[in-house]
């Protein structure tokens, strides 16, 4: 009787975890989509653009609904992305701007 006690007790003491997105200002690691992108970048910077488009293409691919596709996609499509902000969740609602 003991036994199923102490099992209760100890997993009522264990830390609850959620599943939620990091905060991408306190992760640890790039996510893969990241990463990928900031070899892109690493590749274009040492002029090896065949390197460059098969990362972004897998990219694309791999993670198509990464905000870091959209900006492969448009690097592949020859046009100079925005600088990627934070997740779209992440980011603080805009501010109604002041009625006149």
């Amino acid at each position: 009787m003991a036994a199923p006690a102490v099992l209760l007790l100890a997993l009522a003491q264990a830390p609850f975890q959620c599943a939620s997105d990091p905060d991408p200002n306190r992760r640890l690691e790039d996510s893969a989509p990241e990463a990928l992108w900031n070899l892109s970048q690493e590749f274009e910077a040492r002029g090896d653009h065949q390197a460059r488009d098969v990362t972004l293409r897998h990219l694309v691919e791999r993670y198509p609904r990464s905000r870091y596709a959209r900006r492969a996609e448009l690097v592949l499509a020859g046009e100079t992305p925005e600088e990627p902000g934070p997740p779209e969740e992440a980011r603080a609602p805009a501010e109604a701007p002041a009625a006149p």
